[in-house]
């Protein structure tokens, strides 16, 4: 046997074996799996595209791949689409790559639910994977809770996804010297006086929305800042009283010196 055909036959014979393998536990080296396990959220109105990835060995084809929907409310299954034949004609759906690829055009809400692409081989072996669809809402009822004694505000919102929260104390973002926000964003522990207002905005791609908790007045502040504007106008008249008396003093002991210098003159006269 010739050096060059036997890392041929190596190849080959492992090739098979793998097959053997394959088929014996039922078509094992066929996978299927999404990218990304998390649920999908999809605008009202934009494209839903969902991507399988699909492993073969090498030699193995794919025959079919179907793609069904399970509504989340009713549980009832449905077929999306199929690869290479049947696809809804109102021109919403379509499959690519070979039905890898599943386009939905102008999601509506009808549209959600559990996704499963399933694929059977030209042996008769089928994998299946899924994935979670659902329509991404804006945020909406925003509140702030407020626990006194311990000094902290909680930020809640009723459905919107992928939420961020930010804190303003006074319309001003917080700093460290107001109080210090959760890793979440969700509570402002107060270091400072409980005082004034306390605003939670929530955002995400569609909008915001905020929520105001007004504490007490900081009357404390008013009140020392006030005194010490007293204190300045006292200390400021002061001065100008005792600078207009300096003044008058020494006008009237000129006045009192020239009288003196002049009057034993005039009585020799």
């Amino acid at each position: 046997m010739r050096r060059d055909m036997k890392p041929r036959l190596q190849t080959f014979t492992r090739t098979v074996l793998l097959l053997q393998v394959c088929w014996l536990w039922s078509g094992q080296c066929l996978s299927v799996h999404f990218s990304n396990p998390q649920s999908v959220y999809v605008v009202k109105g934009q494209d839903l595209i969902l991507q399988a990835q699909i492993k073969l060995l090498e030699g193995e084809r794919v025959s079919k791949v179907t793609w069904e929907r399970s509504a989340k409310t009713s549980g009832k299954s449905s077929t999306v689409a199929e690869f290479p034949h049947r696809v809804p004609s109102d021109g919403r759906v379509t499959v690519e790559q070979q039905g890898y690829t599943l386009k939905i055009r102008g999601y509506q809400a009808s549209d959600g639910g559990v996704y499963t692409v399933t694929v059977t081989d030209q042996s008769g072996h089928r994998r299946s994977a899924q994935r979670n669809v659902e329509e991404y809402l804006a945020v909406n009822h925003v509140s702030v809770m407020v626990n006194v004694s311990h000094s902290v505000l909680h930020c809640m919102e009723a459905w919107g996804t992928d939420p961020s929260f930010t804190w303003l104390y006074e319309k001003v973002v917080v700093t460290g010297k107001v109080g210090h926000v959760s890793a979440d964003g969700t509570s402002l522990v107060v270091s400072g006086t409980f005082c004034g207002h306390f605003t939670c905005v929530v955002r995400n791609k569609l909008g915001h929305s905020s929520a105001t908790y007004t504490a007490e007045p900081c009357e404390s502040t008013n009140r020392s800042t006030s005194a010490v504007i007293v204190f300045l106008l006292l200390l400021l008249a002061l001065v100008a009283a005792s600078l207009a008396f300096l003044l008058w003093r020494r006008h009237w002991h000129g006045h009192n010196r020239r009288q003196r210098l002049t009057e034993p003159y005039e009585e020799d006269l």
